[in-house]
């Protein structure tokens, strides 16, 4: 590619340093002297790609093995898309500048069920023919991982391998046998097959769905010697686990532009709703040596002046005191701005916000869920009115003025009462700072109540649950706006078009490949984005294809349905699921992980909470 040329079409787009690379820490390697080059791809706009944690972890794995370069590749903005496909520029990766066509494997990660017409895209962009089976060449494979994998039925027809769990291990394993492919010769086919046979590997080209007459999945046959079920891969111990100690520093602002340090995976809660919270189990732990070491490197290689705790639940972290103290100690030191997010109301205390405001003042956000006790006994929230009220007071007299409360909307067995009880517990909340003597002076309070819609998700306790529809949304939307009575709340909430295409991807089959595909030729793409969503162009496709969205998400499932990802295998017992979900339709709950064993099924791995002494 002509760098001069580029460098002046970069001129004429809004952010070039999305395209330009050259990054602090980024990694430059001669293309001869690599056996295996590997496009990183991730499929929305670079400020949301150099926030994602996982991308920075394998990145820098791959490339401490001299036999593997990998590139980093982001899905251009419409500006620079129009200038590429203008000047008939090829999809490149940063590092080098090559086309990504020419690459050995171009992999995508798979964070949200709305990117799939962005990859879709970005093999079009790339010159690489979108469906697996219109690749004859032996490359580039093109392979997949994330959490949409749990169901990669809806985007299976145009991905070779997906990589089903953690990666760490399992990605290096394939890059390992395609070096051996690639040395002694074989087809792709072989190769495939052979892949096949790597637990965390699925192939979906080695699987045929038949369907009943009314649409639900018949069967999913395997074939070549492909396993019955496919098993997701985990790593077993977190403090021997690869952790970069240097991120890529981008120049350009970025979502979250910090040090992020991994403080353990998987969550002991088992909110009925959260894919998150079933799908990394078992839960580990890193020790916090571990923690603070990598923490430290991290900041000292980087210059970053705020470091970020990653976990689905921090405050559930078992040495969180300890850790606190030895990192608040060193961020002190250094003037590091620490921050704690995915707090947890039930034990937030005096002491976390003593330790944490000694660092950072700014608002609290937590997640009620749901506005009445019933409905958070409904998904399991294990939460009451007055630990939330208690954990806000204490906020308060710790001098917080802002409190941002996350709810859900469509829950099942929600009703107009549940939506009004979310009012009501903002108002009290705006009641409470002004009761608190602590409070502090002159200043007024602001809570924020924002509101994301329910989307039943595969292996839940609701993956049987219908989605309402986007015109019940919209009347739950409207009726929560006008049970606010202050303008101490602000209300935000989530367009309900969106939530609905992503309730039909998280639970599709592969038929709708066919619409992916016919919403991609109609120009669909950023999905996620309001100013770029087209919901008539993808009603359109739906139509084309004979299919309905409906079906797909707003339908009760039988417990005996074959679901379309039952053959995968991420040790969560559909026996579980089903009892589960007795128990949200009774509005009983469950204890936590650490509290009682529910048998869930993650024990499987011999690993984690579920082996820990009580």
């Amino acid at each position: 590619m002509d760098t001069q040329k580029l460098e002046e079409l970069l001129l004429t787009v809004q952010k070039p340093g999305r395209y330009a690379g050259g990054e602090v820490n980024s990694v430059v390697k001669n293309k001869d002297e690599v056996d295996v080059r590997f496009a990183f791809c991730f499929p929305d706009t670079y400020e949301i790609g150099m926030s994602h944690l996982g991308i920075k972890i394998l990145y820098a794995q791959f490339n401490e093995r001299p036999d593997i370069w990998c590139e980093r590749v982001f899905a251009p903005w419409t500006d620079f898309e129009q200038v590429m496909r203008s000047n008939n520029i090829p999809l490149f990766a940063l590092e080098s500048r090559d086309p990504i066509k020419d690459f050995d494997f171009i992999g995508f990660t798979l964070q949200y069920e709305l990117c799939y017409t962005n990859v879709l895209n970005m093999l079009e962009l790339a010159g690489v023919p979108l469906r697996s089976k219109d690749r004859t060449d032996f490359t580039p494979i093109v392979v997949a991982g994330g959490p949409c994998v749990c169901n990669a039925e809806p985007i299976a027809d145009f991905i070779d391998i997906f990589f089903i769990g953690e990666g760490e291990e399992v990605d290096l394993e394939v890059m390992d046998l395609y070096k051996k492919y690639k040395a002694n010769g074989g087809s792709k086919q072989d190769f495939l097959r052979e892949a096949a046979g790597i637990e965390g590997v699925y192939v979906p080209a080695l699987y045929d769905i038949s369907y009943n007459e009314d649409g639900t999945v018949a069967a999913i046959t395997p074939k070549d010697g492909a396993p019955v079920k496919v098993r997701k891969r985990i790593m077993k111990n977190l403090d021997e686990t690869y952790y970069p100690d240097k991120f890529v520093v981008p120049y350009i602002e970025v979502v979250h532009d910090r040090a992020v340090q991994e403080i353990f995976r998987g969550c002991i809660r088992g909110c009925r709703f959260c894919q998150a919270g079933f799908i990394y189990r078992p839960v580990r732990e890193k020790s916090v040596d571990t923690i603070c070491r990598q923490a430290k490197a991290l900041c000292e290689s980087t210059g970053y002046d705020e470091m970020s705790l990653s976990s689905l639940s921090t405050s559930d972290y078992t040495n969180l005191r300890p850790l606190l103290e030895q990192l608040v100690e060193y961020t002190d030191k250094e003037k590091i701005s620490l921050s704690l997010p995915s707090l947890r109301i039930d034990n937030f205390s005096d002491e976390l916000l003593e330790q944490v405001s000694g660092v950072r003042k700014s608002g609290l956000t937590f997640a009620p869920e749901a506005g009445t006790q019933r409905l958070r006994d409904v998904i399991n929230k294990n939460i009451t009115e007055e630990e939330i009220l208690r954990t806000c007071r204490t906020a308060f007299a710790g001098g917080y003025t802002q409190v941002k409360l996350y709810f859900m909307l469509g829950l099942p067995t929600e009703t107009d009462e549940d939506l009004q009880g979310i009012a009501e517990l903002g108002q009290k909340i705006v009641n409470l700072y002004y009761q608190s003597e602590n409070k502090p002076k002159g200043k007024a309070v602001s809570v924020t109540i924002s509101v994301s819609n329910f989307v039943p998700k595969p292996f839940t306790p609701f993956e049987f649950e219908p989605q309402i529809t986007r015109e019940e949304m919209m009347r739950r939307q409207y009726f929560l706006r006008d049970c606010l009575t202050t303008r101490k709340i602000t209300l935000n909430w989530h367009e309900s078009k969106t939530s609905v295409l992503e309730g039909v991807f998280a639970r599709g089959d592969r038929r709708l490949g066919d619409v992916i595909e016919a919403a991609h030729k109609m120009g669909c793409h950023f999905d996620a984005w309001d100013e770029t969503f087209d919901n008539e162009k993808w009603n359109r496709a739906f139509e084309e294809c004979g299919l309905s969205q409906e079906f797909y998400a707003c339908r009760t499932r039988s417990t005996d349905e074959l679901m379309p990802w039952d053959h995968m295998d991420f040790c969560i017992d559909k026996a579980f699921l089903i009892r589960q979900n007795e128990l949200a339709h009774k509005a009983i709950t469950t204890p936590h992980c650490r509290e009682k064993c529910a048998g869930c099924g993650a024990n499987k791995y011999g690993e984690g909470v579920c082996f820990e002494k009580r």
